[in-house]
């Protein structure tokens, strides 16, 4: 039974998971995946992959459905991170009834070649600006409404800094946010939907920070808590949500990081072990189980219950 692994430029963190599968005797190795042309419906030879760069790479993403068609289980399903974005994720944690900045989704300042006027006609021109900037408040942070590691990202501090930065925004469709005026800042990787370390993170150098008893106990544990129920809501076996915490609420500002940074430069020596373990785990337990995730691939049966308690 094999296990492989779909990679981009990462240098620390596939090659230590391939050792950390490989060395666990438990009868599954893992490998890199070689990819050349693919004969549609063909047959994977993997039992489960681990995906960390189709997000960038179209023809990864469609080997990988075709590769789930097949019954390979994947991590992330390559389904639902094709159909998500960051604003319906923040629809979703409200109506769980957690705590989400104020957020406003804009329109595209501009558009693909062929998209016209006449296009465009159910949009309200020109934006009332004034009434999003009453509901936001200044300061904001705008950005891509399906982007990551901080692409396009920036903090919004006036009137003019605002329409500099949504000029700029192309045809990128963009979300505008209510800044948190945090006191503290986590980034809560999650794996397999049950290992939680919320891990001290300046979002400003965008570094990560080892912080004995860093959080309260109970908002540690609410961290742990509504990360899990993200996960579980968005279908996610990997993920890290971003929470920033003032007056001891945690804000959930960003849980869309499906392939979440794990390079040993970036995250440190203590985190990295444990992503490396906990994520060997997953890929393991996920192989020798074997519940494929083609049944969980219609939509209404996907989101119907996501909703907890609603319409109870």
């Amino acid at each position: 039974m094999k296990i492989g692994v779909l990679v981009g430029r990462e240098a620390t963190f596939p090659p230590a998971l391939i050792n950390e599968i490989n060395s666990r005797n438990a009868g599954i190795t893992a490998e890199y995946i070689r990819l050349g042309g693919v004969q549609m419906a063909e047959p994977c030879e993997y039992a489960v992959i681990i995906d960390r760069i189709s997000h960038e790479v179209p023809f990864y993403r469609a080997y990988l459905k075709n590769a789930t068609l097949a019954g390979t289980i994947v991590i992330n399903n390559p389904f639902w991170w094709t159909a998500d974005d960051k604003f319906f994720n923040y629809a979703l944690a409200t109506d769980m009834g957690i705590a989400v900045p104020r957020t406003v989704l804009l329109p595209q300042k501009d558009y693909k070649e062929g998209v016209v006027s006449e296009s465009l006609r159910n949009l309200k021109y020109p934006l009332d600006w004034e009434e999003i900037m009453d509901h936001i408040g200044f300061p904001a942070f705008m950005k891509p409404y399906d982007g990551g590691g901080w692409r396009g990202v920036s903090r919004i501090n006036n009137w003019e800094e605002l329409f500099e930065k949504y000029n700029e925004s192309g045809t990128d469709c963009m979300v505008l946010q209510e800044y948190v005026a945090f006191d503290h800042y986590v980034r809560t990787y999650t794996i397999g939907k049950k290992d939680v370390w919320p891990m001290p993170y300046d979002p400003i150098h965008q570094r990560y920070l080892v912080v004995p008893d860093y959080l309260e106990p109970d908002v540690h544990d609410r961290c742990c808590s509504e990360a899990i129920a993200i996960c579980e809501a968005l279908g996610y076996d990997i993920n890290t949500v971003e929470f920033a915490i003032k007056d001891g609420v945690p804000y959930a500002i960003d849980y869309m990081n499906p392939a979440p940074d794990a390079d040993w430069w970036s995250v440190g020596s203590v985190y990295f072990k444990w992503m490396v373990e906990k994520v060997a785990d997953l890929a393991i337990r996920t192989a020798q189980e074997g519940k494929s995730s083609i049944g969980e691939l219609r939509w209404s049966e996907f989101l119907n219950m996501r909703v907890v308690g609603k319409g109870e």
